[in-house]
């Protein structure tokens, strides 16, 4: 009986070759969406997820009440790994890690600046990545040692063994390959090249090794033995602050690893969410595409039921039975399923590399991987049984007496349904249009907020090597403006939109002494204003000519505001036990967030702090080719040992918006998808109607109706369809995209526009789908449908 089948369901298929094509091209491109889409969303909720203890293994995260709200960073005291270890119960291991940070690492005449770690041996014991040489129990104990990634150490020493080869790090310290393992997952949250020692960084930075609870400056990870003590041990880290240091008032707490990345946002100390709202988007978007596929191949099946009539009460009249039928017309779906997954993975192989370079990721196909082939086998039958169902039910329902007397069918309740499937399509299209329109709307907004100074032309160069001196740093400075390729330089002790760098160590005359106040602190050198392009609202900005600076400070107008400075200048603060004076005060410009306002921020001269950063304004009536060439020959003749490392500040901050470019391309590229399979649904519902009608138009032909009358009466249906779905979208859109827009400070109101373009796309894209089949029936001939009459 399946072979009998099979054989009419492929008859029927061939015989149908235009109704076939634009089903399997309408399944395909639903599959093919959901495909990408669910790839995705499977990478990124497998970050962290390699290790073979992921799930116990925790990140401590750092609750801080300052501000009027509580604030969580995943940086703690270096100090906290060994404190753990020794009087948590429960834990194995414990271990910190720097951030990851740029170093050169040379060998031979090849040098790479890549992503560095400093850690301990302990990091290896959680994170336990697969060891291609080396011994595991033995690394990262000596001061001068290293351990490489794989492809490091391909790009270092070629076909070499590089055990027990050395290479210089900064062209400094000389330190021994003491291991190689796998390379470290793209769906890792710490990316790194190459680990170092600890105790290599406390030998280069001698800060690091004071037994300091207020410095926050490592990420540390621990794992417990059993999640069964992980209760107890998180109530016992919870008071390791206040035990160490009384008038510490921060909370400690462990957060899982492998929630790490999906669930980083965290509101008054506790998570509520992150990237994990991102991929939930996502995953509706490939159920809701899928859906409006299935939805599309009932509208086009049951679009031909008067054709398929007849055959139905045949085979009913010679004794086949009702679930005989079904079980005929749900093999065809899923056929017709097997055969869109075929042409499905032909799109998602095509589209993967574009979709790669705009995620910057790489996602693939697992040909190998069982789970994957059960997941897709799954998602094709559930795909081939929901889009037949609703045929299958509606066309075996048919009575053989009254269709093979040529009687014509009963569809109001069928053409109730299919309405019903296309307002659903068309509510989904609108809501898509709508979200889509304000998300760009608001990444618009920001990227053209003003941000109090000016990035155009303003580049920012990584402090090296020989440029860690003052003086050197004087040079190039004196150097870069008299070659003409630079107007302005000054420096910055961190990268201008990079974050960090805070505290509550700030006291002033007045303050309220229970209330604490983040301060974001940074080191600037002279001429800051003039470089960056911000204004001074009052005093001065520090300058060669004002040699006692290093007791100076310089406030911005969120910190005049939250520290109720009527006349700040020459207020006398405490910053971490110095006294400085306060000699002017900066327009507020952003450093991190764009979405967040600004927050109160301290300058103090570079001279005290050194600086990270060289900030660069380029000479606007030179050639911008010529200057940087110029500044890169400069930059070498202070520093030849190390490879320039410059950047545009606009590009740096560009990169603040990822996540809703993202948000705002996908939305368009799968929104756009959906409409177009919509619009196969709206002409499955025409082809439909207008075989339903025939007979009608006809007559209304015969007695003079004319062809734009026949469109018009026939577009009105679906224009109505159109409304409807609009009055059910607006309140869904409105809801989704202002809960969205709640985690910013700054963002746009929502308009009337993004509906209207909604109203005017849906309606267009209406009448032109039902116009290109209704053309067809109102130009046919009136004979063709009523000579049997």
């Amino acid at each position: 009986m399946f072979k009998l089948n099979l054989k009419i369901a492929l008859r029927n298929l061939w015989k149908n070759k235009g109704f076939s094509l634009i089903n399997i091209g309408g399944l395909a491109i639903g599959l093919a969406s959901c495909m990408v889409l669910l790839l995705y969303v499977a990478y990124e909720w497998s970050y962290d997820k390699q290790f073979s203890n992921h799930e116990k293994t925790y990140v401590i995260y750092h609750n801080s009440e300052a501000s009027g709200k509580v604030f969580s960073w995943a940086w703690t005291p270096a100090v906290m790994a060994d404190e753990v270890r020794e009087k948590i119960p429960g834990v194995a291991y414990s271990s910190h890690s720097s951030y990851p940070s740029n170093y050169l690492v040379t060998y031979g005449e090849k040098k790479f600046k890549d992503k560095g770690v400093y850690t301990d041996p302990s990091f290896l014991k959680i994170l336990d990545y697969k060891f291609i040489k080396g011994n595991p129990d033995k690394v990262l104990n000596e001061v001068n040692s290293i351990v490489l990634t794989k492809s490091f150490a391909e790009k270092l020493f070629g076909n070499e063994d590089p055990i027990n080869k050395t290479v210089k790090l900064d062209n400094a310290d000389v330190l021994k390959v003491e291991a190689v393992i796998e390379d470290v997952p793209a769906n890792n949250s710490i990316k790194f090249e190459y680990l170092l020692p600890w105790a290599l960084f406390e030998k280069r930075e001698p800060w690091a090794r004071e037994k300091n609870w207020g410095n926050n400056m490592c990420l540390t990870l621990v794992q417990l033995g059993n999640n069964n003590a992980f209760e107890k041990a998180n109530s016992e880290i919870a008071g390791i602050y206040k035990r160490n240091l009384p008038e510490n008032k921060d909370v400690a707490l462990l957060f899982p690893l492998d929630k790490w990345h999906l669930y980083d946002d965290f509101v008054n100390g506790k998570s509520v969410g992150g990237k994990i709202d991102q991929l939930r988007i996502f995953l509706m978007l490939a159920f809701c595409i899928l859906l409006i596929a299935c939805v599309n191949f009932m509208n086009l099946s049951t679009a031909r039921s008067e054709k398929r009539a007849k055959e139905v009460g045949v085979r009913k009249a010679i004794g086949s039975s009702r679930q005989s039928l079904i079980a005929q017309f749900l093999l065809e779906s899923v056929l017709l399923a097997i055969i869109a997954t075929v042409v499905a993975f032909a799109l998602a192989e095509i589209s993967l590399p574009y979709f790669n370079n705009l995620l910057n990721i790489n996602l693939v196909i697992a040909y190998n991987d069982w789970e994957f082939w059960t997941a897709l086998f799954s998602l094709m039958v559930f795909t081939g049984l929901v889009a037949g169902s609703y045929p299958a039910l509606y066309l075996s329902s048919f009575e053989p007496v009254k269709v093979l007397k040529g009687f014509n069918i009963k569809v109001g309740s069928s053409v109730s349904i299919r309405k019903i499937l296309v307002v659903f399509q068309f509510v989904f299209a609108v809501c898509l249009i709508i979200c889509t329109t304000i998300i760009y709307q608001q990444l618009n907004y920001i990227k053209n907020k003003p941000i109090g100074y000016n990035k155009g032309n303003l580049i920012q160069i990584a402090v090296q090597g020989n440029l860690s001196d003052e003086g050197k740093r004087n040079l190039l400075k004196d150097q870069l403006i008299k070659s003409g390729a630079a107007t302005n330089v000054t420096f910055f002790s961190r990268g201008i939109s990079e974050g960090g760098n805070n505290t509550t160590a700030v006291s002033w005359p007045g303050k309220n002494p229970k209330e604490d106040i983040f301060f974001n602190q940074r080191g600037i050198g002279y001429d800051f204003t003039k470089t960056i392009g911000t204004e001074l609202i009052s005093g001065r900005e520090f300058s060669a000519s004002h040699p006692n600076d290093t007791n100076s400070v310089v406030l911005n107008e969120s910190a005049v505001k939250v520290m109720n400075l009527k006349n700040p200048l020459g207020t006398v603060i405490d910053f971490w036990g110095n006294k400085l004076t306060v000699v002017g005060v900066m327009k507020d410009f952003v450093v991190e967030s764009a979405y967040q306002s600004v927050a109160p921020m301290l300058f103090y001269t570079s001279s005290r702090s050194g600086a990270s950063t060289i900030i660069v304004r380029l000479n606007p009536s030179a050639n911008v080719s010529s200057s940087l060439a110029k500044i890169d020959e400069l930059v070498q003749g202070v520093e030849p040992n190390f490879p320039v490392d410059r950047k545009f500040v606009d590009e740096s901050f560009e990169e603040k918006f990822q996540n809703e470019k993202l948000l705002g391309t996908l939305s368009n590229w799968f929104g756009g998808f959906a409409i177009f399979i919509s619009c196969l649904g709206l002409l499955g519902l025409a082809l439909f109607m207008a075989e339903q009608r025939k007979k009608e138009i006809s007559i209304r032909k015969v007695l003079g109706a004319s062809t734009a009358n026949i469109l018009t009466l026939l577009n009105k249906d679906f224009i109505k369809l159109v409304a409807i779905a609009n009055i059910i979208a607006f309140p869904l859109a409105y809801v989704i995209i202002n809960k969205w827009l709640s985690a910013f400070e700054y963002r746009v109101i929502i308009s009337f526009l993004p509906f209207l373009l909604a109203i005017l796309i849906s309606v267009v894209i209406a009448v032109l789908t039902v116009s290109l089949q209704s053309v067809k029936v109102a130009k046919a001939n009136p004979i063709d449908a009523l000579k049997y009459e």
